[in-house]
């Protein structure tokens, strides 16, 4: 059927900033049937709580579950309780270690209030896939096994890597791919969203719908989003990540932190600016302008979605007090005792380092201050008072020391 201009508005929304849209005549056809007959799609994302925060780079996927969502159509946050239990192989040359039930129950609890920082929580449907997994038994599960072959999921790049390796694969990581599949036959799902680590499992989505006898759903990949060392996706794992409930002072220095060439990136995948607006930026950086004035741009966008224009603001504040080598006002305070203490010891007392290896290696790096003043002896030992202390560009700490 032909493409109003609604439609070519919600597909190019749709496919701005996306990795693949497949297959992409037919969702514009489902959008165009959506339109005639005034019924919304039905948009499926599936998250595991394997983590009980989620970072920045959860959250591209879940703008674009929002700009749908704005369009008009149903989404559906489905929180993978059954599948948690699996563990999910993706990308990973071991077995992941699949969770309890405990844990997993305890994840969940924060995971959609997380979310609703994003998507319309009044409009989200929330799922979880125990609901239909669960009922399934053993008699179901052998039933659904039948439906794909081993030939068909060794064409996962993972399992064919680690096979030629002669690395383990458990039978029951099989499972993982076909029941996250299942889940969109349980939800007659029209379009599911995923990471590009997703294509495999979403495609076996789309496959079990047509052995089911129902329309096959389109799917939608993000790109992964890089950490803030520009290399490895975010993780918590890889200590790279933003979290979004992370303070806003913290927020925000960790996104003016990046490179101003990832900058970019973060303007891509997670910007609400339009097309036309970045590439505005992109001119005015390349005749010159600081690209530090357009990172500061996107580090309040970001502050103010998940806290508040004035926390962005008085982010920014803070960070340029820091930048110039002022003291923050909402620095921690605490109390130790046995002066004269040595410097390694303090910090790491103070929790400002690991340990006093680490709290040496920092002083031999010049990242420690007392009351503004570098400190270059490792071996100094700090006299009862109280002092600032200072480790890198973001730790500090007030510490009254005593006898």
């Amino acid at each position: 059927m032909p493409l109003s201009d609604a439609v070519q508005h919600a597909l190019a929304v749709t496919k701005r900033g996306v990795d693949e849209l497949l297959i992409e005549s037919e969702f514009a056809q489902k959008l165009a049937r959506s339109e005639q007959t005034g019924k919304p799609l039905r948009i499926k994302l599936g998250l595991d709580p394997t983590a009980p925060d989620l970072h920045l780079g959860h959250t591209v996927v879940l703008n674009k579950m929002r700009q749908l969502q704005d369009l008009g159509h149903n989404v559906i946050f489905l929180i993978g309780d059954f599948t948690s239990m699996i563990g999910d192989p993706s990308g990973r040359n071991v077995t992941r270690p699949p969770l309890t039930r405990e844990q997993i129950e305890e994840n969940a609890q924060t995971y959609f209030k997380q979310a609703a920082l994003v998507l319309d929580a009044e409009k989200t449907e929330i799922r979880y896939n125990s609901e239909w997994c669960d009922p399934l038994g053993a008699r179901g599960m052998i039933q659904l096994s039948s439906k794909y072959t081993v030939a068909r999921m060794m064409e996962r790049d993972d399992f064919t890597k680690r096979f030629k390796a002669g690395t383990p694969i458990s039978v029951h990581e099989f499972l993982y791919p076909l029941m996250q599949g299942y889940d969109s036959v349980a939800l007659h799902s029209d379009l599911e969203l995923g990471g590009t680590d997703q294509k495999f499992n979403l495609l076996v989505g789309r496959e079990l719908q047509k052995d089911y006898g129902q329309e096959q759903q389109c799917i939608l990949t993000m790109p992964l989003l890089e950490g803030l060392d520009g290399v490895e996706k975010m993780s918590k794992s890889k200590n790279n990540y933003i979290a979004i409930t992370e303070p806003a002072n913290t927020m925000f220095a960790k996104i003016m932190s990046i490179s101003d060439q990832m900058m970019w990136r973060y303007y891509e995948l997670l910007s609400f600016c339009s097309l036309e607006q970045i590439a505005h930026y992109k001119k005015v950086v390349s005749e010159g302008q600081n690209p530090r004035d357009i990172k500061v741009a996107i580090a309040q966008e970001i502050v103010t979605r998940f806290h508040s224009k004035q926390a962005a603001d008085d982010a920014l504040s803070d960070f340029v007090n820091r930048s110039k080598g002022g003291i923050p006002d909402d620095i921690a305070e605490l109390s130790l005792s046995g002066a004269p203490l040595g410097i390694a010891q303090l910090l790491k007392q103070a929790n400002l380092c690991a340990s006093t290896s680490e709290a040496m290696r920092m002083v031999d790096q010049g990242g420690v201050r007392i009351d503004g003043a570098v400190i270059s002896d490792k071996h100094l030992q700090v006299q009862p008072g109280t002092i600032v202390v200072q480790v890198g560009k973001r730790k500090f700490a007030k510490v009254t020391l005593t006898a």
